[in-house]
Parts: C-alpha cells; sequence; structure tokens
C-alpha cells in the first residue's frame, strides 16, 4: 500500500500541469518563478516568466538592469515590491555569493524579498533539500485532510502544519513532494468547489468524512479593508505641434512605489460632484482658479489586497501653465512616451479607455 507522499507523487506525475520552470534545476529560474506566481495565478504569470527569462536570462543580467525598466517589464502584476526586491536580491547574490545562487536554506533566506515559503521551495525543487514548503494550497489541503482545527493564520497553526509536513515529506525527493502538494491545492483541493471525488485522499480526508470542507482550513484574523479616493489631474499641453503630459514618480512608502501616475488628489471620503468641493480641492491643489475642466471620468474602481481604490480622472485645460508653480514637482514628457514609463494598472486600464 502507497504511503501518503507515495500516493501524492503518483498523482502528480499523472495529472501535474507542464509548466517551463518544472523542468529546470536552475535555481535563477526556479527563484523567479516563485516570486512571480505569489498571488499571482499561473496562466498570468506564465507570460511574465517567459518574457524575464528572455530579456534577464541570467542573474547578471537582472542586477544590472535599470529598475525602471523591471518595472515596466512587470506592469500589470501588482505588488511591485515583489520586482523591487528580485532586483535587490539578485544584486546581492552578485556582491555576496560571487554571481553564484546561495545552495543553503539559511543563505537563500537572507535574500531580500525572501521568505520561510520562497526558501523552501528553491532549497528543495533546485538543492533537493529537505524543506516543506508551506504556502495557501498547502495550508488547505493539509488542514482538510487532517482535520486541523487549530487557525492556520496563528504561530501556532504553522507550527501544527508544518510538523505534519516534515513527517511526510519525501527526504529524497523534497521538491517533486512539495510540487506535488501544491499541485494538489490548485488543481482538486480548491478554496470554492473543490473537487473532492477527484482526490487521491478523499477516504482519508478529515473534512471530507465529516461534511465541513468549507470551513476548513480554520483562520483567526479577518482582513480590514480601506477605502482611497483618487482623483487625478490629467494636465496636458500643446507645444510646437507636440503635445506634452505631466506625471508624477511616486516614490512614497506606499503602493506603486517607484511608478508613475498622475498629479492627484486624495481624500478620505469622496467628493461630491454637485457641490463644488471637486473644483474648491483642484483650485487648493493647484493654488489657481485659472483652469477649465474638460472632462472628467466615470468612476474606475480598482481592488488591492487590502483596500479598494475609487478613482476619477480630471482632464484639465490651463491657458497660462508656465505661471504653475506646483507642476515644478512633476516631470513633462511627451505624450506618445507616457507607454514607456512603468504605470499601475489603473492608470494602463484609463489609458486603453481613452484610446
Amino acid at each position: 500500500m502507497l504511503n501518503f507522499s507515495e500516493k501524492l507523487v503518483v498523482w502528480y506525475y499523472e495529472n501535474k500541469r507542464i509548466l517551463p520552470w518544472r523542468s529546470t534545476d536552475n535555481p535563477y529560474f526556479i527563484w523567479l518563478s516563485e516570486v512571480l506566481l505569489q498571488q499571482t495565478r499561473v496562466e498570468q504569470g506564465l507570460e511574465y516568466y517567459n518574457n524575464f527569462i528572455c530579456r534577464f536570462p541570467e542573474i547578471k543580467s537582472l542586477a544590472e538592469a535599470n529598475e525602471e525598466e523591471i518595472l515596466k517589464l512587470w506592469q500589470g502584476l501588482g505588488y511591485y515590491s515583489r520586482a523591487r526586491n528580485l532586483h535587490f536580491a539578485s544584486k546581492q547574490i552578485i556582491n555576496n555569493y560571487n554571481g553564484r545562487f546561495p545552495d543553503k536554506y539559511e543563505d537563500i533566506l537572507k535574500l531580500k524579498g525572501v521568505g520561510p515559503y520562497s526558501a523552501a521551495a528553491i532549497a528543495s525543487i533546485a538543492f533537493n533539500l529537505p524543506y516543506p514548503v508551506i504556502d495557501g494550497n498547502v495550508l488547505r489541503v493539509i488542514s482538510r485532510i487532517f482535520g486541523i482545527q487549530t487557525p492556520v493564520d496563528s504561530t501556532l497553526g504553522k507550527k501544527e502544519i508544518n510538523a505534519v509536513l516534515f513527517n511526510l515529506i519525501d527526504k529524497k525527493n523534497p521538491g517533486t513532494f512539495n510540487q506535488a502538494l501544491m499541485e494538489l491545492g490548485a488543481l482538486v483541493c480548491k478554496p470554492q468547489n473543490p473537487l473532492c471525488e477527484d482526490c487521491v485522499f478523499i477516504s482519508e480526508c478529515y473534512a471530507y468524512k465529516m461534511k465541513s470542507i468549507a470551513q476548513f482550513p480554520v483562520k483567526s484574523k479577518i482582513i480590514k479593508q480601506r477605502n482611497r479616493f483618487f482623483y487625478y489631474l490629467v494636465i496636458t499641453t500643446s507645444e510646437r505641434n507636440e503635445n506634452y503630459i505631466y506625471i508624477n514618480k511616486r516614490i512614497h512608502q506606499d503602493i506603486w512605489k517607484n511608478l508613475y501616475d498622475f498629479l492627484l488628489i486624495e481624500t478620505g471620503d469622496e467628493l461630491s460632484f454637485t457641490d463644488n468641493s471637486i473644483l474648491k480641492a483642484i483650485v487648493n491643489f493647484l493654488n489657481t482658479d485659472n483652469f477649465t475642466i474638460k472632462s472628467i471620468s466615470s468612476q474606475h474602481k480598482h481592488k488591492l489586497s487590502h483596500q479598494t481604490i475609487y478613482a476619477y480622472f480630471i482632464e484639465l485645460q490651463i491657458d497660462s501653465i508656465k505661471e504653475l508653480k506646483v507642476l515644478e514637482n512633476y516631470y513633462k514628457i511627451n505624450a506618445e512616451d507616457l507607454s514607456n514609463y512603468p504605470i499601475p494598472k489603473l492608470i494602463d486600464n484609463y489609458i486603453d479607455f481613452r484610446q
């Protein structure tokens, strides 16, 4: 009779998706795939993976790249800190490990942006080290099969899951075990509408036997959502038959750091279109009333993991634009060059909408 690991691996070889990072033991490629697939669907991440490998075929080329180029290549994936950390870590590898990807779990964990999950994945898949991977898929699979009641988002819950995995993991082939467990969670033991009848562990699964699938994994924390209201001022000007637009580089510790957007008025509450509150906000921001509102877009709703942004794009006509001192703090670029800059998906969607 097959044990847990053997049964899992047999299922994996028969059902796994064919993905490029599964046909290599190159730690750089495996690391890149792990970073890309955090909070990202495989179907979406695949295109980005291929683009990155094509542009940066080795760590050295990534380390020597300009951050803006990396952010532009990352555009649309969200969670841009992943791209910045990837770039920083590539320089760590060049400077601290002579350009060779570290082959010890403890050293992998020292890389910027690499946590226990990614370090375990890279160590097991690239270097065959017996470290179990614990991601959302694994937490869900193990908690359901073994009926773990401890909240998986607690330290105690993660320790309990980790202990179970250390007993289960195939010490001779930990990388395949980890990938198989994650694949089972992605393809069969889904968060919603799991395919229990297709699961090789249906006879052992506690949650299935108890008809309590939806109750696992147990979680204790509720993610608080924050609402933000963005009013973007889209200011353009024409000079010698060339069209220019003003943009802003986001340099503060906030979403979309080092990406570009337009002049921004942010409020805690939504402004009204009927009581001139938007007009007053623009006057205060520009310190002038010498402008005309050409158009105001419909609301663009953009959901992030912990916040929802409600954005409006306000196109302004300004006759004496040289007198606007506030614009000295922004970049004036050729409007046709906007696509060369890394911008948030929200801005990209607006541009597509305008066109």
